[in-house]
């Protein structure tokens, strides 16, 4: 596997009506880099946004949808999702704030 540093694992938010409703919970939704695994997802979160605690970490790989123009065949890039769970006691992550 790669060396792959906090910085690295998580890539962008996801923005969406279905993640925004969750944000309420506690519950924040990533795209993180497909080589990453729970514990790195979790110790990203926590050093990437000050204050916050991850209580629990779900993942889920989506593989890459079938693209066809013509006669090409091709696939779209599979992509993992990181949904973050945070403890009652933790701060929310500033970049959903103004959302």
């Amino acid at each position: 596997m790669a060396n792959i540093q906090y910085y690295d694992v998580i890539l962008k938010p996801v923005i969406t009506e279905k993640s925004m409703l969750g944000m309420t919970d506690k519950k924040y939704t990533f795209l993180v880099h497909p080589d990453s695994n729970k514990t790195m997802i979790k110790e990203a979160v926590e050093k990437m946004f000050d204050g916050v605690k991850v209580s629990k970490v779900n993942t889920m790989n989506q593989d890459g949808k079938t693209k066809r123009r013509g006669m090409t065949i091709g696939k779209t890039a599979k992509v993992k999702k990181a949904i973050v769970w945070l403890t009652e006691d933790s701060k929310e992550i500033e970049l959903f704030q103004g959302l």
